[in-house]
């Protein structure tokens, strides 16, 4: 081989090794695309809860409700929304997420570093597990937990919330911080994030957003709400198929049918 052709065989290579990368982060740019939807049905939903965590089973919404001194797990009708057992949570614990798994109920604290276990029928505490970061939104997907803490960071836990991993969520290559509420739904998971009105579909393998939900429209139909009054509460029920949204303080809890979630 001559000097000439060596030449422009290297400079070949370079440009292809420099132009894979420059292709690859160009494609990271393209955000995710936003689903279309539309509301099925409209249910009552108690206007002073200040949601943080929902979940649907037969019928009933169980919902873990934050502030300081306010803080409580609720079960509630989803027709009439009425509520038909509560548990205060200690004056001094905000309480958050919330995790259904078999008959026993998870909540996350915000700052206590304790996750509650419930007996689903009776609310009776089971037992209390230390809670490693801060609690935001939980979830399971059939064998593990899954949980936020308000950053960007997506974290898989045991039953004894022993950390197993992590992941960053990201879109467009870039992490999407403030997730929130989380919700299981046909191998995808559903995150909130705090103080927007969109919900992430998320691919948990890799934590790429593969899609977003706008729910502004829902928001803005309820008129005027205090301003912290923000999209928060995601429930699945996964024997009809329907999914439900709520907020903190919303007077409405929403079934919604989302284009190409399914």
């Amino acid at each position: 081989m001559n000097t000439f052709s060596f030449i422009i065989i290297f400079l070949a290579a370079l440009c292809a090794f420099s132009g894979g990368p420059r292709r690859a982060e160009a494609g990271l740019l393209a955000p995710a695309p936003t689903l279309p939807h539309v509301v099925a049905a409209a249910y009552p939903h108690d206007p002073a809860a200040f949601t943080q965590g929902l979940v649907f089973d037969k019928g009933r919404f169980y919902e873990s409700n934050g502030l300081y001194g306010r803080s409580r797990l609720t079960r509630a009708e989803l027709e009439t929304g009425r509520v038909e057992m509560r548990r205060a949570l200690p004056p001094n614990v905000f309480g958050e997420g919330l995790a259904l798994v078999g008959d026993r109920l998870r909540q996350l604290t915000w700052k206590a570093h304790k996750v509650y276990t419930y007996d689903k029928n009776t609310f009776e505490l089971v037992e209390e597990t230390f809670f490693p970061t801060q609690g935001w939104g939980l979830a399971h997907d059939g064998e593990r937990f899954l949980a936020t803490d308000g950053s960007a960071v997506l974290y898989f836990y045991d039953d004894r919330f022993r950390e197993l991993g992590r992941t960053t969520v990201t879109d467009a290559g870039r992490p999407v911080a403030n997730l929130n509420e989380l919700e299981w739904v046909e191998g995808k998971l559903l995150a909130n994030v705090w103080m927007t009105d969109r919900i992430a579909v998320i691919a948990p393998q890799d934590g790429v957003v593969r899609a977003w939900i706008d729910l502004a429209p829902l928001r803005k139909s309820l008129g005027v709400l205090p301003g912290d009054a923000v999209l928060n509460g995601i429930a699945y029920d996964a024997e009809k198929k329907r999914l439900f949204v709520t907020g903190k303080l919303w007077p409405k809890v929403f079934e919604i049918e989302v284009e190409g979630l399914f």
